[in-house]
Formats: structure tokens, sequence, C-alpha cells
């Protein structure tokens, strides 16, 4: 019997922007994918088009083309299993759901709100265990299992607004295998009478992803946690629809949890805290509120690859750090915990730092050279690369080569006061006086150059360098720490060093 082939999909709902936990489910997607083999699909499951926002897609799209993990199949990428928006499958939908009628899966609700609001009120006068439109509670309501077939007919010819509802017998142990979480039983009796399809003619999810699962024949659903209450109605809509055969096998995954673990990960509180939750900018088209994105906050595509990767998956190693394709030869479904995973952000940051000083200094100085630009700021494409090379192992985002080194354009106007007091004397005016002077008989500036010079004159004044250096450093740039000094030296040039060397001895 030939295995069957892996296909895997994400199904977000263009509702705004793309939450960062659920770029982590499309993630172990792709990674579950290509690790067998198989193909990753993106499908956009729009039923609530009350809830529908412009753009929303769009910026599902940009987000996968920033973090390369881009689909086999679905809306903008083709495929022979589509559309691959849910609103342009209505149709498909409405057969199944008239098929359920049909063999006695599910009925016609015809109830006002006004009369499902009573019967909510009559189940809790009457203190029932399950407070909702199911086996025993639809005996008492308006639909096509108390009304006569003539008296059904005439409503629906009569066009009176009604829903499709699922028909779920009492006494059964609904049951399914999930990937991560083992065996999960549900009794019947605590399920209620899902609407499958709404008034307005749309399918609800649970129709809907079930229906399409089927279709394009999805393997494994991969998704988060919150939709396990819901999978056992699912399992039941595959027996009811005659498909249990082809039924996926489920994964659930754990949540993204705040950074102190207390509950689920929320723009609020990201908002609070200062760290974004969304992969790229999005500007709110209802209220014109900005929220920024990882991608520009400076945060590279790697590193939050590798960072979500392993929010939640463990290779079961002591590796942080791995390639895309790495990931995917690591990647396991039985290695995903079970337990929420904390948003550490400054995890994350670490692996930005990781990546960001592994990048070709010559490639870090192309988009310097930009913000240089854009600061009305002069350099050589040379000179840029050997200032990202110095700085790349101290800062954390590419915009930080500027805000940490802004010395190396301007001269300071202030300097560090615990330098100051502590390292600035009569000694070491002397000693830096004495170094401008044989700057300026020296012909050519590198770092060894300028060290040697340096160490030739604390020879002669029998001084150290420690005596020295952290005055000579304040002098350069007005802060106590950076990187190699005499590599900062070097990219100033002679003619600067001297001059902020005369400088700093006449303002301090």
């Amino acid at each position: 019997m030939m295995e069957k082939e892996v296909r895997v999909r994400f199904a977000p709902s263009p509702t705004g922007a793309l939450h960062i936990g659920g770029v982590r489910t499309a993630l172990y997607n792709f990674l579950f994918a290509r690790k067998n083999h198989g193909k990753f699909i993106l499908r956009i499951e729009d039923t609530d088009q009350a809830r529908f926002v412009p753009g929303a897609e769009n910026y599902i799209n940009e987000t996968f083309k920033w973090l390369d993990i881009s689909p086999d199949e679905g809306i903008d990428y083709g495929g022979e299993v589509g559309p691959y928006r849910q609103s342009d499958r209505k149709d498909l939908y409405k057969k199944y759901a008239e098929q359920l009628i049909s063999d006695g899966k599910a009925y016609y609700a015809f109830d006002t709100p006004e009369e499902l609001d009573a019967m909510r009120i009559r189940l809790k006068e009457a203190k029932a265990d399950n407070q909702v439109y199911g086996s025993l509670s639809r005996k008492t309501m308006r639909n096509s299992l108390t009304l006569s077939k003539d008296e059904v007919e005439q409503l629906l010819k009569d066009e009176i607004p009604f829903v499709i509802r699922l028909k779920v017998e009492r006494n059964q142990d609904v049951s399914l295998n999930d990937m991560i979480r083992g065996t999960v039983t549900v009794s019947s009796n605590n399920i209620d009478d899902k609407v499958i399809m709404k008034s307005d003619g749309m399918p609800t999810y649970h129709l809907a992803n079930v229906v399409d699962d089927y279709l394009m024949n999805i393997s494994h659903v991969i998704r988060g946690e919150e939709w396990l209450p819901s999978a056992p109605l699912h399992a039941l809509l595959y027996e009811y629809l005659g498909w249990e055969d082809s039924m996926p096998q489920f994964a659930h995954l754990p949540l993204l949890l705040k950074p102190d673990g207390n509950g689920k990960l929320s723009k609020r509180d990201a908002d609070k805290h200062g760290y974004p939750v969304f992969p790229l900018d999005w500007i709110d088209p209802k209220t014109d509120e900005k929220s920024v994105g990882f991608r520009e906050q400076g945060y590279l595509s790697e590193a939050i690859i590798n960072f979500l990767a392993l929010l939640g998956w463990n290779p079961g190693t002591e590796q942080e750090l791995f390639t895309l394709d790495e990931l995917i030869e690591s990647f396991s479904i039985e290695r995903i915990n079970k337990s929420g995973a904390k948003f550490d952000i400054e995890k994350g940051k670490w692996f930005n730092q990781q990546y960001l000083k592994n990048i070709d200094n010559e490639v870090l100085a192309k988009d310097f050279l930009v913000l240089l630009s854009e600061k009305g700021v002069q350099c050589s494409e040379e000179q840029a690369a050997t200032i990202c090379g110095l700085l790349k192992e101290r800062v954390t985002f590419p915009y930080e080569f500027w805000s940490s080194g802004q010395y190396f354009f301007f001269q300071p106007t202030e300097y560090d006061h615990k330098v100051i007091k502590k390292k600035w004397n009569d000694e070491t005016k002397v000693l830096l006086a004495d170094y401008a002077m044989a700057l300026k008989s020296s012909s050519t500036l590198t770092q060894d150059s300028a060290l040697s010079l340096l160490n030739e004159v604390l020879t002669k004044r029998e001084a150290s360098l420690g005596k020295v250096m952290p005055a000579l450093r304040v002098a350069m740039t007005g802060i106590a720490g950076g990187p190699d000094l005499m590599g900062i030296i070097a990219v100033l040039g002679k003619d600067e060093v001297v001059s902020r060397i005369e400088n700093a001895l006449k303002n301090i």
C-alpha cells in the first residue's frame, strides 16, 4: 500500500495582522512538509465576512516572502485543488450541508434571536448541565426536527432566515489521536448542535475546514491548541460525511505565553512592554493605529525563524543556532512540548545578535550606507564596512550601527563624567599631548601602527596602557565603552584623531 503524501495547510482568517503565534504555526507546517517531502498549502478562511479586513491577505503573503517559507499551493501560488479562498467555494459547502440534512445528520433551524435568548434563560433557570442548543434543548425549538415536513417546506419557500445545525447523537464516545497530546475522548453529550451553515449562506469554520481538508487531501492538521475543544466535533463531521478513512492526523500546538508565563501572548501586553507581536508593520485600516513589526524593528528573518522554531519545540540536543535546512532536517512533531512556551523577547534579541554578527561586513555596509545617506552623512563603502565590522559584535539591530557609532562621524561634545573623574589627570593630559604630537609626525595610520606609536610614547614616559586608554577612548568617542579603540582610531584617520585629542585637552 502506497504511503499517503504529506499535505499540510495553514489557514488564517484575513481579520487583521498575522500574529506571531500564527507565524509559528505556519513555520511548523512548513518544516513538517519539507521534512517529509510533502506540500505546504496556504488557504484563506474568510467565512466570517463581517470581520474581513482589507490588506490582510497581502500581509500574510508578504510575511511568507520575508521569512522565505513560501507555500507550494494556495492563493497567489496556484494548485490543482483550489480555489484556496473559502468565499470562492461557497457552493461546495452548501452541497455537503444538504447531504448531511438528507442523511439525517443535520437539520434546519428557524429560531429567531429572541427565541434563542429565551431558550438560554430557560436552561439557566432549570440549572441544566449543558445550557446550549443540543440533543435535549432542540426538542423545544423551531427546527426541522420539531416541525412538520410541510411547515419546513413553507418556511424555506417564504425565505424565512435559517441556519443549518449538526445533529449530534447522545451517548457516544468521540475519540481522536493527537500527535502531541495522545488520545482525546469526549462524550457526545458535551458537544452541542453547532451551526455549520449560517443564515447568509456561508459555512462556519467547522464545516468549511473539514470539507476543504478532505477535498484538498490534507494528511495532517497542525494548528493551535485553541482548536483542540473543536477537534471532536470535526471528527464527528468526518464520520457523518462518510470520510472516516480520510480523516487527517491532528497535532494541536501549545500556546505562546506572555514572558512571565501568565496567560496567552497578547498585543496589549506586547505594547505595554515595548516588543512586537506582528511580523511586519501593520496599520489598522479602521483605526489607523500603527503596530511595529519584527522586520521594521530590525529583526532578521533568519533569526525570527530560529527563535520561533524553538518556542515549543526542542531538537533534543544543546544546539541553538540552526539554518533553515538544519531545522527541516531536525524537526519532528514528537518533540513539540505539550505545555505553553514563554515568549522570551530577550532570547529573540540574542538570536538576532548572533545572526547579525555572522553577516559579511560588506553586506551590512549596504544598508548602513542607506541609513547614513538619510542622515546626510558621507561615507565610503570600504569605511562603512570597516565600521560595521567594528560594531557588529556589540549591536543587536542594524539601526544601532548609527546610534552606537555616531562618534565615527562627529566629534564628541560631551564626555563621560565617570571616566573624567577617575582617569583624567595631569599625567594623562601629558601622555595624550605626546601621542598627538607623535601622530602628526607619522605617515600612515593603521590599527597596528596606531598602537605601536602609542606604546612608544608610553615607554618614553614609563607609563602603562591602563593609564591612558580610558582617557584616550573618551577623547575619541565621548563614552566609556566600545569596540577596539585602535580600530576606531584607524577609521578616524590621523588628522581627526589629533583634532579630537586637542579638543578634549581644551574642553575637559
